[in-house]
Order: C-alpha cells, then sequence, then structure tokens
C-alpha cells in the first residue's frame, strides 16, 4: 500500500499525526483522529 511518495507532506496535516518506524515500515498514526493513517514500506 503506497499512500504518498512522501509521508512527511501527510505528517503535517494534522497537529497530533506521529511518525511511527516499525520493523522497517514508516507509519503515521493519529490517535484523536484515526482517518489519518498511512503505511509505506
Amino acid at each position: 500500500m503506497k499512500v504518498r511518495n512522501s509521508l512527511k507532506s501527510l505528517r503535517t496535516r494534522h497537529r497530533d499525526n506521529k511518525i511511527v518506524r516499525r520493523k522497517g515500515r514508516v507509519f503515521i498514526i493519529n490517535k484523536t483522529n484515526p482517518r489519518f493513517k498511512a503505511r509505506q514500506g
């Protein structure tokens, strides 16, 4: 699942977005607004 070629631009869409690396993948998670989820890698 490729969402955007740069997840940094997705991180600025909401102030609670956090960028997390798990097992070589990059995730964007948001506790307050769960629809801002993304995965790369």
